[in-house]
């Protein structure tokens, strides 16, 4: 059975700084992107993240490039979202999903293209 677990979120205030982790297990990794949702309340979530199997490729959305920083440890079955200079609009529950990159074609943001889901990690800032 696959899991998915973040961790990290929290409350921080404007201009702060959060790391979230991911830990997947239930199944091998190999050939899966792995990315970062956010779901702010009353709003359709949203794509903020992706790296690919062999983090060669990463992707963002435009709100937070240069921001935050996706990253992978494909020994522990990891993905880490660093996020720096966050401001009140990051407020969200940030998700953890896995995808197989045959399903990415041209783009990995679209979270229906996502296999396997986390439960979610609640990121607040506060201004």
């Amino acid at each position: 059975q696959v899991q998915l677990v973040e961790s990290g979120g929290g409350l921080v205030q404007e201009g702060g700084s959060l790391r979230l982790s991911c830990a997947a297990s239930g199944r091998t990794f190999i050939n899966y992107d792995m990315g970062w949702f956010r779901q702010a309340l009353g709003k359709e979530r949203e794509f903020v993240a992706a790296i690919s199997w062999l983090a060669i490729n990463t992707y963002y959305a435009d709100s937070v490039k240069g921001r935050f920083t996706i990253s992978r440890d494909n020994i522990q079955n990891t993905v880490h979202l660093q996020m720096n200079s966050l401001k009140p609009e990051d407020t969200a529950v940030y998700y953890c999903a896995v995808m197989h990159n045959r399903n990415r074609g041209t783009s990995a943001t679209q979270w229906e293209k996502y296999d396997y889901w986390g439960q979610g990690t609640q990121v607040t800032v506060s201004s």
